[in-house]
């Protein structure tokens, strides 16, 4: 559908979105000490995967109670600089508003708790796959998925997306596509996350009960949209909705 650009600002006199931006000027941070001093992350780290295998979240040890703190350290960790930068870009579209209608503190809560019902969603999604397809390298690829490390800002990220598609459904999003040529188009909120989540929920599908490989874990960011979805109302300030909700309506 296309590559969100921007959308409708969050309501300047409820104050900057300092927390949105700090957590994408940590992960930016992170993921230039990890490709730079991985040793500065991980005490004899020669390499960003040694950081990544150290600190991104086995499942497996998880489920075992191994590396409790990796559910946190693995939201601040990515791939490459196209996985960060999609997410990042993600954050800093739709994050704003979210910070702006729960206040600083609950936002970062929200952030952190969505990441961690992401994170419950990809492991639980594991046991669905085909026990063939675990060991089979022409379905789940050359690596058990209990044991690859899944890291990425995209759970809790998907969270910001299902608390955006309540509380703020009829925002202008803005996407840069294609119809022969580039162009900026715009849509309502609900009409491209509602694609997105589809989207998610067919990869998913192929991703584990049908056991196709994707590389992506697509169930951490329903589960991530979901627990979003759930905590809103107990996270937002009706007040700040209220008065964001005002300032776009007569901006």
């Amino acid at each position: 559908m296309g590559i969100p650009v921007g959308d409708e600002e969050s309501v300047p006199s409820l104050g900057a979105p300092i927390i949105n931006w700090s957590l994408i000027l940590g992960n930016i941070a992170v993921f230039i000490v990890m490709s730079l001093y991985p040793s500065l992350l991980v005490p004899g780290a020669n390499s960003p995967e040694s950081v990544l295998s150290e600190l991104g979240m086995v499942p497996a040890y998880v489920l075992s109670g191994e590396k409790l703190y990796t559910i946190f350290t693995s939201m601040f960790l990515h791939a490459g600089l196209a996985h960060l930068l999609g997410n990042m870009l993600f954050l800093y579209i739709f994050g704003d508003n979210i910070e702006s209608a729960m206040g600083r503190v609950r936002y970062l809560l929200f952030y952190l708790v969505s990441g961690l019902g992401a994170i419950v969603f990809h492991i639980v999604s594991l046991t669905f796959i085909p026990r063939d397809a675990l060991f089979n390298p022409g379905l789940a690829g050359l690596a058990n998925p209990w044991l690859v490390p899944a890291v990425g800002a995209s759970g809790a990220i998907s969270g910001v997306l299902g608390s955006y598609i309540l509380l703020f459904p009829t925002n202008r999003v803005r996407l840069f596509t294609w119809f022969f040529f580039p162009v900026i188009i715009e849509l309502p909120a609900y009409v491209y996350l509602l694609f997105w989540f589809s989207f998610q929920l067919i990869m998913g599908y192929a991703s584990t009960i049908a056991g196709v490989s994707t590389g992506v874990a697509f169930w951490a960011h329903i589960g991530g949209f979901i627990t979003g979805m759930a905590l809103t109302p107990l996270f937002v300030d009706k007040e700040r909705l209220r008065r964001a909700l005002l300032y776009q309506a007569y901006r």
